[in-house]
């Protein structure tokens, strides 16, 4: 691991690699202590089920301190991208925490430029994603906060948002436009906020489709850390190959020489 000793920045993800639910990961507060003493980090997140303000105040609540201005989340992304797109009318298929973000967009059920896709849990049903179907075929765009196929939680793996976001491509024919990881982009934002250039960044993730894909897809170097959503199987079957894999979060900072 003697190309890891270079490294200068670092690009965490949340769930799965801090903690899972309401669990951190064992070692997780320690390892971001040594950490922070070598390396810039930044915290990037797909969660799309808690508002900016929820999630640091979750962070705070786990024992993670972490400022807010450090976590990028996909829900943020989103609003930001909005943001520039004028005064869009919006249909948001968003956890009401999440709405609170997007409290200043107009918002409508009947007409959209946009459709806003992220985790409503037990919300999906035939209604909702048939509104959301007919105002996609009437002419708004999708947008998807991500596409995550599945994620960790405490009581096992759950199916994510990708599932319904292929249903809602399907049906109206049109492509989603990815916000968060693996988009290049989202990646992008956070090496331009931590002034350093790719080859001095890692990203270290749990799941190997949106942080190690996106990740290389940017010039970053990747560690996949075997908690969270990490199955063996999984990323056998991958054609993804991370630079590296550790055990979890607390073999990292004797992985990049600091303890």
């Amino acid at each position: 691991m003697t190309g890891l000793k270079r490294i200068r920045g670092l690009l965490l993800d949340l769930e799965g690699v801090l903690y899972v639910g309401s669990q951190v990961i064992p070692g997780a507060e320690e390892a971001l202590d040594a950490l922070r003493r070598r390396c810039v980090c930044r915290f990037i997140t797909n969660t799309s089920t808690l508002s900016l303000a929820s999630l640091h105040a979750k962070l705070n609540a786990l024992g993670l301190a972490i400022p807010k201005q450090e976590i990028f989340s996909a829900p943020q992304a989103v609003l930001n991208y909005l943001k520039r797109q004028g005064d869009p009318v919006c249909h948001l298929l968003l956890a009401e925490d999440v709405k609170r973000d997007f409290a200043s967009l107009r918002q409508s059920d009947t007409y959209a430029d946009y459709v806003v896709a992220g985790d409503i849990g037990e919300g999906w049903n035939y209604a909702v994603l048939n509104r959301a179907f007919r105002l996609l075929f009437s002419g708004a765009e999708l947008i998807a906060v991500h596409k995550n196929r599945f994620w960790q939680t405490e009581e096992g793996l759950k199916m994510d948002l990708g599932g319904f976001v292929a249903a809602l491509e399907y049906a109206s024919a049109k492509q989603a436009r990815i916000i968060g990881k693996p988009a290049p982009e989202f990646f992008r934002l956070a090496l331009a906020d931590m002034q350093l250039a790719p080859e001095q960044v890692a990203v270290v993730g749990d799941d190997i489709d949106t942080d190690i894909s996106g990740g290389q897809a940017v010039g970053l170097l990747t560690i996949l850390v075997k908690t969270g959503k990490y199955r063996e199987s999984y990323v056998r079957a991958s054609p993804i190959r991370p630079d590296w894999v550790i055990a979890s979060i607390r073999e990292l900072p004797k992985a990049l020489g600091i303890a």
